[in-house]
């Protein structure tokens, strides 16, 4: 796997990924960009959600569960000091569904969070704090 970062004017960095796609990052006006583009850090925790949810999504269908939607809402809180590394990420996840069963979504993210997500995991072996929860909306279709 691998990117390619190319510095297009001031803050402003295109990143492109090794399947071939591309994302504009920049800063804010008061550290020299235009404020046009993602920054960095909202990249890793839009990578910690992406990779959750996908996992989520996958062994909930794998358990033949009628999920219909999810959707994870991700904040992260910094250290105040340089490098402001995250110090606490939380997962919350919103999932609808016919009849979703509590202990799938459960053992679902619990999966997620301890086997198959290497963001988070790699990010809790950096000493990260990564907590999750889940509020289960019942479709009734």
């Amino acid at each position: 796997m691998k990117s390619t970062i190319r510095w297009l004017e001031n803050a402003m960095f295109l990143g492109e990924s090794g399947s071939g796609h591309a994302v504009v990052m920049d800063g804010p006006e008061a550290s020299g960009g235009r404020n046009i583009g993602i920054r960095p850090m909202e990249m890793m925790l839009l990578s910690v959600g992406g990779c959750s949810s996908y996992d989520v999504v996958s062994i909930l269908k794998k358990s033949r569960q009628d999920i219909s939607t999810c959707e994870a809402q991700v904040t992260g809180e910094r250290v105040d000091a340089v490098p402001a590394v995250f110090e606490s990420i939380h997962i919350h996840f919103k999932l609808a569904g016919k009849d979703l069963s509590v202990k799938h979504v459960e053992r679902a993210i619990e999966l997620s969070a301890e086997k198959y997500c290497s963001a988070t995991i790699m990010l809790v072996k950096a000493g990260v704090k990564v907590t999750h929860d889940y509020e289960i909306i019942d479709s009734g279709d």
